[in-house]
């Protein structure tokens, strides 16, 4: 049997427990929190008070902190790029043999439905926040979903999983430390606002690390290869064509990333403890039955996170202050 069938094997094996999935891993649209549950009641009579304390509040934050909740949003609002490739794996249709959707198609759905929320409570907090050029902001949106942006896993679902878990995990951090900072500087909203956004991303990253899991159960060499693939190459930020109105894409990744690391929000740290997490989650120190070259590929993502780690170490974050549209006043 050809790799290609095995893996489509393997995806079918795994979609016969896709409805166990989506109940253990999602929440339905009743259950789950919605964004007004953190945002001003706009049918409530405290409305404007509420905003006006936001916008207070929000003076207080600096530049390199807006910029970094900005560049986090417009990721989580590129969301049709995401679901668009995630459709187009091998594995996942979305006209099965007997009609609609197959499982697996039901589940990028509901987990697209759940992302979808994280774009839309924190666009609008920013707008009431009054800190942002919300028109240029917009802009770079557009510009990134219709850019879209090839992650370097082709049709592949073993290593498009890898992505996911890599990705949910790295969209935690970033979450996460916004909610540390927002409630150091007393915005608590927006600190709770981000904690549950970051408990999501961990949520739907155990979800993805346990297909991953489940597949080395069934290709333990082939899953190892894939995931060897995909650290050598080195994950492929969402955020990577970000760009200005009138501007090339991707001129904007490079500084957005040493804002967010200056900020502590998302840094070369974080990239290294994801890998050695995902080495831990997925045990591969105890996976048997491998290939001469999947050992070798083992091998290579055992001894990686320390070496990325005194690389790491070595490098300097400039102090540089960027220019970013989205903080502009709107003229």
């Amino acid at each position: 049997m050809s790799l290609h069938n095995i893996r489509l094997e393997v995806m079918l094996t795994l979609e016969k427990n896709i409805d166990t999935f989506v109940e253990k891993f999602l929440i339905t649209p009743e259950k789950i929190w919605q964004p007004t549950d953190f945002l001003p009641n706009s049918q409530s009579e405290k409305f404007i008070d509420e905003v006006k304390e936001i916008r207070e509040l929000s003076k207080e934050m600096d530049d390199d902190f807006w910029v970094v909740l900005v560049g986090d949003t417009i990721t989580e609002e590129a969301l049709p790029t995401y679901e668009s490739w995630l459709l187009d794996v091998e594995g996942i249709s979305q006209h099965s043999a007997n009609g609609g959707d197959n499982g697996w198609a039901k589940w990028i759905r509901a987990w697209t439905g759940e992302e979808n929320r994280h774009g839309d409570v924190l666009n609008k907090y920013l707008y009431l926040s009054g800190r942002v050029n919300m028109r240029e902001m917009e802009i770079t949106t557009q510009h990134l979903i219709s850019d879209g942006f090839d992650i370097g896993t082709a049709r592949d679902p073993y290593k498009n999983f890898v992505y996911t878990s890599f990705q949910e995990l790295a969209t935690f951090v970033s979450h996460n430390n916004v909610a540390k900072i927002a409630r150091k500087n007393g915005h608590k909203l927006l600190a709770k606002m981000s904690k549950i956004i970051a408990g999501d991303e961990m949520r739907h990253h155990l979800a993805y690390t346990e297909f991953v899991r489940q597949i080395f159960q069934h290709d333990p060499s082939e899953m190892m290869l894939a995931f060897q693939y995909m650290m050598k190459h080195k994950i492929v930020m969402p955020a990577m064509h970000l760009r200005h109105s009138f501007e090339e894409k991707g001129t904007l990744f490079d500084q957005f990333s040493v804002v967010a690391q200056r900020a502590g929000v998302y840094t070369g740290f974080d990239y290294v403890d994801i890998i050695r997490k995902l080495n831990a989650t997925w045990e591969i120190d105890k996976i048997t039955g491998l290939t001469a070259e999947a050992e070798k590929a083992r091998d290579y993502l055992m001894k990686l996170p320390d070496r990325m780690y005194r690389i790491t170490e070595r490098i300097v974050i400039p102090s540089t202050k960027y220019e970013f549209k989205w903080m502009n006043p709107l003229t």
